[in-house]
């Protein structure tokens, strides 16, 4: 098995799922330091994009969370 096809497969996986939701919600510090220095500034526009991304951040989770569940219940573990 190549490394590439074991780094697909733990993409799919339980774990690898919880990496990418952790991933993720380390991007939401970045995007709060952005809206918080946007607000400081009165900066309307870069207070927009902050927002916007953090609606992406949430929807992505939201996803990745969805995945983790279809795991759980492929899991012959657990069902």
């Amino acid at each position: 098995m190549s490394a590439l096809t074991k780094a697909k497969g733990f993409k799919k996986s339980k774990t690898g799922t919880y990496l990418s939701i952790g991933t993720t919600a380390f991007g939401a510090v970045g995007v709060l330091k952005q809206a918080k220095k946007a607000r400081s500034e009165q900066d309307t526009l870069r207070l927009i994009d902050a927002a916007i991304s953090a609606a992406a951040i949430v929807t992505g989770v939201a996803l990745l969370v969805r995945e983790l569940k279809r795991i759980g219940d492929d899991d012959v573990l657990f069902g």
